[in-house]
């Protein structure tokens, strides 16, 4: 399997995994600013964006060992891992193959499973629905898809004017037009929707942390989520935050590649 992948900035490398029906690109606004302090590394998951699309099921193990094909092309050892949503899934999973591949483990937005898949039937379902309403008006799957991921306030700026650039990163309309690249297909999503329905299990323990609250979001992008999960894999890895302020030069000129892993 080839996979499609990103890199810029120099220093400590990060690995960046999307989440489910996502791609690459969904990490732009977050790699800006990083990749002045650290080598980011970002690339689409098997039967997404550019890598390829193979036509079987696919398993939590198949995607951990992608990453592990990805570190060894590129030559890394060791990297932080962050993973959003069904990505931090893939993370956790990682986590626990390659202990020694991971320095910090990062989780966005996800879980450790759930012993019914009735949510995954939604999920995939939504999905579904999305990549079809993309086909015939994009604007109206970006405004439905919107609701779960933006505060209104921040939506009803991005519609007061779609070309305004947010953060010097991006508009309403780059959004929409990137859901347009290179979408995944219905067999994409199936095929992702056996691996949440056949692994997405309780494997580790929790904590809950005292309640965190978000300092550096602009309020208006994401509100207040409360607490926070932490989980304790018995791999002697701290989840701790990596993701800081960085002062440095962007590097104007990323790596591409494309990889058999």
């Amino acid at each position: 399997v080839k996979l499609s992948y990103l890199i810029h900035g120099e220093g400590q490398p990060i690995i960046f995994i999307h989440g489910y029906g996502a791609k690459k690109e969904i990490w732009k606004p977050q790699i800006k600013d990083i990749c002045r302090k650290y080598k980011t590394i970002t690339f689409d998951l098997r039967g997404t964006g550019e890598s390829d699309r193979p036509d079987i099921p696919y398993t939590m193990k198949m995607l951990a060992e992608d990453i592990h094909g990805l570190m060894k092309a590129i030559e890394i050892n060791k990297a932080h891992i962050v993973g959003r949503s069904f990505g931090g899934m893939i993370a956790q999973h990682f986590a626990l193959m390659y202990p020694n591949k991971v320095d910090k483990l990062i989780l966005i937005a996800t879980n450790y499973g759930r012993k019914d898949n009735d949510w995954v039937e939604i999920a995939q379902n939504g999905r579904l629905d999305e990549i079809e309403t993309i086909k015939s008006d994009p604007i109206k799957a970006f405004n439905q898809k919107s609701k779960w991921v933006f505060h209104i306030k921040f939506r009803r700026e991005m519609n007061r004017d779609p070309n305004k650039k947010f953060y010097e990163s991006f508009s309403m309309n780059d959004l929409i037009k990137e859901s347009t690249v290179n979408p995944s297909r219905p067999k994409d999503i199936r095929n992702q929707h056996i691996v949440r329905a056949k692994e997405s299990k309780p494997k580790t323990q929790i904590k809950i942390s005292p309640k965190i609250t978000d300092n550096k979001t602009p309020k208006k992008v994401a509100p207040n989520w409360g607490d926070y999960f932490i989980y304790d894999f018995k791999v002697k890895q701290k989840v701790q935050p990596i993701l800081e302020s960085a002062f440095y030069k962007f590097a104007e000129t990323p790596i591409k590649g494309r990889i058999q892993a």
